[in-house]
Parts: structure tokens; C-alpha cells; sequence
């Protein structure tokens, strides 16, 4: 007991939080993500630029859909998607890419009805980056490929980390299968590990330099990374939609893939 008759001993007051109980401790929180698995892929060409994605919708081990397409049309005169000129590829969180999606799509066309011409790919790619460091604390959920058509009609393709820092590049895969498809990629795009045949020895040997490939060998590299990645990932399968942008529009072309 104190000189001012008050006791110190909080267990003779009995303040509640310092009774003994068996119970352990807990932890109230709250997750709001979730991973829908699946994959995208991007490879852009001297005149155009691939995006691809497979159609699986996971949940842990169980399938929500066979069909979620992760490839969408950007700026769009309508739902269809026509007169678009910029394609968008998101995986991760579902709920998150459709949000990301459109967003980004409505500020494209609202800034084609403000200045009467079409957002260029890299206006397009700067804007996708400043939305998703806005939300930062935040984030949307998702892996992001832009693709387009640069001032030069070559092929752009720009990918991105969830808030916001992005770089140009020849190719990138994300999501579930993205360490698989990734070294796949690197060989037969960027020319890893590849070499000219007799220009030296060992260390010797000269680098093969990297170059835009054909497109109908850029298609079939789709073709053979997503047919490799679902015989190795459970949450890659059921369909490929790929989406094929040139200076004549956007073609859309689907594969079947594996359902086990």
C-alpha cells in the first residue's frame, strides 16, 4: 500500500487483462487477397507485340473457372473491345485485375475524347505506373504487361511490379508458371546462353545478339511455353488466349490446353 492508500498490484485491483487464462493469445486480422493462379507472357516483334495468358481461375486446389481471360483490349470504342490499340495483361488477384483493367481503360478513352487522339503506349505505360503507386499502401494484387505499338511502329512491351516500377523490355512472363516460362524465354528471345557456332573456344565463343524474331515464330514460342507450363503447374491449364496487335488492329487467337 502507498503513502497515498492506493494499491499497485494489479492483480488486487483485478483489472481484467491481468487474470491467468488457458486460452492462447489470438490475432485478429484481415487478408483481403488472394492468388487465382495462371500465367501471362508478353514478347514484343519489329512491328508488333504478343500478349498471352492461360484461362485457369484457382482457389488453392480447386478450379473456379476453366474460363477468366487475363488479356484485355485498352481504349476501346465499346465492350468488344474494337478500335483498340493498346493491350493489357494482368494475373494474380482476379478481382484486382479487373479493377486495374478498368481503370486504366477508362482513363484512356477519356483521354481520347479530351484531345481528339489516341494515348500513346508510353503515355499509357507512365499513366499505368503512377495508378498503381497511388495505391501503393494499398496495392492492386497483380503482375501487369502493357503492349502496344511505339512512334516507330515497333513493338513495345512494358511490365510491372505491383506498385508501380516498370521497365521496357523484349519479353516477360508472370504469375504462377513465370519461373518456369521466364529461362525459356531468356534462351530463345534475349539469347542467353546462346553462342555463334565457330567463333572461338570456351569463353572465347561470341555472344548471339538479341533481335526482333518473326512473328509466326514469336506465336509458336507462345504456343510451346504455355504447352510446357501445364504439364509442370497445377494452376496453369484449360486455354490459351493470345492477342496479337499490329498497325492493322488486334487479332485475338485461342488454344485449346490441358483440363487435368
Amino acid at each position: 500500500m502507498t503513502s497515498f492508500g492506493r494499491y499497485t498490484s494489479a492483480e488486487t485491483v483485478g483489472y481484467s487483462f491481468s487474470q491467468p487464462t488457458s486460452a492462447p493469445n489470438k490475432e485478429h486480422s484481415f487478408y483481403p487477397y488472394t492468388d487465382n493462379g495462371g500465367s501471362t507472357l508478353g514478347i514484343s516483334g519489329s512491328d508488333f507485340a504478343i500478349l498471352a495468358g492461360d484461362t485457369r481461375s484457382v482457389a488453392g486446389y480447386n478450379i473456379n473457372s476453366r474460363y477468366v481471360p487475363k488479356v484485355f483490349k485498352i481504349g476501346g470504342d465499346d465492350e468488344s473491345g474494337d478500335g483498340a490499340h493498346i493491350l493489357l495483361s494482368v494475373v494474380g488477384f482476379a478481382a484486382d485485375g479487373q479493377a486495374l483493367k478498368e481503370r486504366l481503360d477508362a482513363v484512356v478513352k477519356m483521354y481520347k475524347y479530351q484531345h481528339g487522339k489516341p494515348m500513346s503506349v508510353r503515355a499509357c505505360a507512365q499513366r499505368l505506373s503512377t495508378i498503381l503507386y497511388q495505391k501503393r499502401f494499398f496495392p492492386y494484387y497483380v503482375h501487369a504487361i502493357l503492349a502496344g505499338l511505339d512512334e516507330e511502329g515497333k513493338g513495345a512491351l512494358y511490365s510491372y511490379d505491383p506498385v508501380g516500377s516498370y521497365e521496357r523490355e523484349q519479353c516477360r512472363a508472370a504469375g504462377s508458371a513465370a519461373s518456369l516460362i521466364m529461362p525459356f524465354l531468356d534462351n530463345q528471345v534475349n539469347f542467353k546462353n546462346q553462342y555463334i557456332p565457330g567463333s572461338g573456344e570456351g569463353h572465347a565463343l561470341e555472344p548471339k545478339k538479341a533481335e526482333p524474331l518473326p512473328r509466326e515464330t514469336v506465336e509458336q514460342l507462345v504456343r510451346d511455353a504455355f504447352t510446357s507450363a501445364v504439364e509442370r503447374h497445377i494452376e496453369v491449364g484449360d486455354g490459351l488466349q493470345m492477342m496479337v496487335i499490329t498497325k492493322s488492329g488486334i487479332e485475338e487467337i485461342y488454344s485449346p490446353l490441358k483440363k487435368d
